[in-house]
């Protein structure tokens, strides 16, 4: 079937659904559209049998909608009609939420339903919610669909209790921190984490904030600042406190739209002397970095580790994916205290949502001289990529829970093993940005899957689902499991191989192999070739990167166009 994909951007849903449909042997072509008319250039253009819109904004006009069967992905249950389905699931705390797939018609979301998939809804921000339980659900629906669609069955028409509520607004997100508990802190955070943040005031100017974990033990005057940990502010609550990792500066009409970012450099110059909180205390005080607290004790840190006999598992969990030069380095930090251990497997990643989409674009695009913080970013993360490649002494998995692109996908690449969630989505290029890209991609990446896919894959620049993934030689195992249950599974399957006869003859061999490498092109090599290319890119004030990256951070408004082109779209999945 010749499905087209019509969206508002190319998120990661429209690109799960893509890389979903494709593997099932539809041709499917994708249009980012605007507004009507964009729509209605796009239909022409390719002529489909069917038309779906994962995540669209403008309303789908009805010349097209009558001549054309148009799926509508929407973001609740039947009955629930709305733009703020998904925000309001999460500021109300509820239990089990849902995707419909509906026959788009003249009332927005009233259309006919061709299926409906319920998924409950963990304690996790709305953003990491729609790229993984939503996102499973909404795949499972739309391919129930289609398959409905291919056997001629009808849609059945939308009954019982109506629910259309108009946008959440800014006032009904606003948070009275001399009131509210912890709990609704977190919920209202939560439900706005990625986008549009929380309009608050905060040392003398407003602000959005961005995502929201608990704090147990601090404790301080409500709306209070009481410290920072890894660029996050904590901030008491009637009850207790929060960590909020990113804010972005509210701008004026007229104004360049504020990069969102970490909360202490976006409050450079305001933030008063507050205690900078290490890595939370661990039992076992050899430890690197923290295991996860127990019951009774919550705390929040973007990276942990954890041992389970002859398996360490180092995780961390950046906003949005990126890794800015100070995430790297205190990444590379634990990592190096992590290869002390006495253990035989170490795990990196394992955590549910983003695994990494590489460097920080907001910080560099914030910075005084974007071109040296690339600059110092792409170094960070060869530090780090170059750390695991030479881990010689015991074997190295990288455990993908969501999506990965770019320059998180090399670090992944640079792993022995790499285990990827059945639903994540990778984009394994640079191209969208005008990057040619290092973290050692072209020593990692031929060698993974051969010379010509690692052209073809750079090249064309197309998401990857996990199943074609594996298919390819990208990824060595596929996980099939929910994303609340990947850490689980990652740590058996990490013991399992632990305790397999023969792994110590397998280091031994990859050591030696390491060192024949060294000896005929060293890793050093390959990191003076791709950083020379890199370089001249951002000394270059005309070069694409730049105007890329500074439309992609600022949500500039792009021309409507095909996310197969020669310059469409970002580095990989945005955040929601």
């Amino acid at each position: 079937m010749r499905i087209l994909l019509i969206a508002g951007s190319f998120n990661s849903l429209t690109q799960r659904v893509l890389v979903e449909l494709r593997d099932r042997g539809h041709t499917v072509p994708v249009e980012v559209t605007p507004d009507g008319s964009a729509i209605r250039d796009a239909v022409a253009r390719h002529a489909p049998d069917l038309i779906v819109a994962p995540m669209l904004k403008a309303a789908v006009p009805r010349d097209v909608w009558t001549a054309h069967r148009c799926l509508i992905v929407h973001p609740g249950p039947v009955g629930d009609r709305g733009p703020s389905s998904l925000d309001r699931a999460v500021q109300e705390g509820v239990a089990e939420w849902g995707v419909t797939v509906l026959q788009a018609e003249e009332e927005m979301d009233a259309g006919d339903v061709w299926a409906s998939v319920p998924f409950g809804v963990p304690d996790v921000g709305k953003s990491d919610l729609y790229r993984n339980e939503l996102s499973d659900a909404a795949v499972t629906a739309v391919l129930l669909a289609v398959e409905r669609i291919a056997s001629g069955d009808a849609p059945q028409p939308q009954t019982g209790a109506v629910h259309a509520r108009p946008a959440l607004r800014q006032e009904q997100r606003a948070i009275s921190w001399g009131d509210d508990t912890t709990e609704t802190v977190l919920r209202i955070l939560r439900a706005a984490d990625s986008q549009p943040g929380v309009r608050d005031h905060l040392l003398g100017a407003e602000w959005f904030l961005h995502g929201g974990h608990p704090e147990d033990g601090l404790r301080g005057r409500p709306g209070e600042l009481l410290a920072t940990r890894a660029g996050a502010v904590c901030r008491a609550t009637a009850d207790g406190a929060v960590w909020i990792p990113e804010l972005r500066a509210r701008t004026g009409p007229g104004r360049p739209r504020a990069c969102k970012l970490p909360a202490t450099l976006a409050l450079a110059g305001r933030l008063p002397k507050l205690p900078e909180l290490p890595v939370p205390a661990d039992p076992a005080p050899a430890d690197p970095a923290p295991a996860d607290p127990g019951p009774g004790g919550r705390t929040w840190s973007d990276i942990r580790y954890r041992e389970h006999g002859p398996v360490g598992i180092l995780s961390f969990a950046f906003p949005g994916g990126a890794m800015s030069t100070d995430q790297c380095r205190r990444l590379l930090d634990a990592y190096d205290a992590a290869r002390t251990r006495p253990t035989s497997v170490l795990v990196l990643g394992g955590r549910r949502d983003f695994f990494s989409n590489g460097i920080h674009l907001n910080v560099i695009e914030a910075a005084a001289d974007p071109a040296a913080e690339s600059w110092a970013n792409i170094n960070a993360m060869n530090d780090l990529v170059e750390a695991v490649l030479t881990t010689t002494d015991r074997l190295v998995v990288s455990a993908i829970g969501g999506n990965a692109a770019a320059g998180g996908v090399m670090l992944a690449l640079a792993a022995d093993e790499v285990w990827c969630r059945s639903a994540s989505v990778l984009n394994p290029h640079y191209r969208r940005m005008g990057l040619y890209g290092s973290e050692y991609w072209t020593y990692t990446l031929p060698r993974k899957v051969g010379p010509a896919l690692a052209a073809r894959l750079t090249e064309e620049a197309r998401p990857v689902s996990a199943a074609a993934a594996l298919s390819m030689g990208l990824v060595d195992r596929v996980v099939d499991r929910g994303p609340g249950d990947f850490a689980d599974e990652i740590t058996r399957s990490a013991l399992h191989l632990a305790s397999r006869g023969g792994i110590q003859p397998r280091i031994a061999a990859k050591k030696a192999e390491h060192e024949r490498r060294e000896s005929v092109a060293p890793l050093a090599a390959y990191r003076e070739q791709e950083l020379a290319r890199m370089r001249r890119i951002f000394d270059d004030p005309s070069a694409a990167y730049h105007r890329l990256r500074r439309a992609f951070v600022r949500k500039e408004a792009n021309a409507a166009r095909s996310p197969d082109g020669p310059d469409a779209g970002a580095a990989g999945p945005v955040d929601c």
